[in-house]
């Protein structure tokens, strides 16, 4: 008998096989000609052709694919047409600046939307549980860029307590390259927050109403300590699974925030690298964020065994 483990990681890279394909086709269908953006629409014939035949266009899809592939696994993901280093640098360059991002907004969202959702759902009708509400709605409601716009106009040019955007570079800049992602973090953590804290208050409410907690009460436990003890952590659950699939949004979110703020991070190396039909760049970022979903997936479940002992004799 194959043991789980051996089975989730076939299953994660016969998905990974069939995402990359997927993510080839898709991008060798979408229209334009890379030579022809490379040297403009008035370029020469012959030229055109010396320029595919570098860049190997010129050979059949499946080999190009093959080709692609091979590179990937052996870590060698190729040359950018556009910038002229390899593929691997930019990416590995760029994530110096996303995968601190995304790690703020997710502490972030955490850090705001548990309390928020605990304490609306502790007190039902009341204030908090309102303003819980009226956060949840607008957090939605409002797209991340455009919170990103308000939190430039309100925190660097009226208050000029952060820059408007760039970043510094993390070398003798630590403070100051932290200082230019806060106001990213905080763009891309409210809509996750709000959603988390919806999830929270729901699920608090939910296992609130269990026997379990109202025999807890029945022996003398105060609210607070039966909330804290008892609901609190089994309400942990759902909570994860949200946070999980987050992930990812939060990853895509970065494309849109990362230009608000001018951050050189793989949103924008994505964005660039489309518009110019960098197709090894687009490949291997997008390849990249199906890597993450899958790592992402692997965690949540890891964590799963950790909150709920019933699931860890399935690791």
């Amino acid at each position: 008998m194959i043991p789980p483990r051996l089975r989730r990681l076939a299953a994660a890279l016969l998905m990974l096989l069939i995402t990359s394909l997927v993510i080839f086709l898709l991008i060798e269908a979408a229209p334009g000609d890379p030579a022809e953006i490379m040297l403009g629409t008035s370029a020469q014939a012959d030229t055109l052709a010396a320029l595919r035949i570098q860049l190997g266009l010129d050979r059949p899809l499946m080999v190009r694919y093959a080709a692609w592939l091979g590179g990937v696994v052996t870590g060698d993901l190729g040359q950018s047409y556009t910038y002229g280093v390899p593929v691997a640098g930019l990416i590995a360059e760029r994530m110096l600046v996303t995968l601190p991002l995304t790690l703020m907004a997710t502490v972030l969202a955490v850090v705001v939307s548990v309390p928020l959702g605990v304490m609306a759902a502790a007190r039902p009708g009341r204030a908090g549980d309102g303003l819980a509400s009226v956060f949840a709605q607008m957090g939605i409601a409002v797209p991340n860029f455009w919170i990103g716009l308000l939190l430039i106009l309100a925190f660097a040019l009226k208050l000029r307590w952060f820059p408007t955007g760039g970043f510094p570079g993390w070398g003798d800049a630590g403070i100051g390259a932290i200082g230019s992602l806060v106001l990213p973090a905080i763009a891309l953590a409210i809509p996750q927050a709000a959603v988390l804290t919806r999830v929270t208050r729901a699920a608090v409410l939910d296992i609130a109403s269990e026997d379990f907690v109202r025999t807890a009460r029945a022996k003398g436990l105060s609210h607070r300590r039966a909330l804290w003890r008892h609901v609190v952590p089994n309400a942990l659950l759902p909570v994860v699974t949200m946070l999980g699939l987050q992930i990812p949004f939060l990853i895509s979110g970065a494309v849109l925030v990362e230009n608000v703020f001018n951050l050189p991070g793989i949103g924008t190396l994505a964005y660039q690298a489309l518009s110019q039909r960098d197709l090894i760049v687009v490949q291997n970022v997008v390849l990249l964020f199906a890597v993450i979903v899958l790592a992402v997936n692997a965690g949540t479940d890891a964590l799963y065994a950790r909150l709920d002992p019933r699931l860890r004799g399935r690791a």
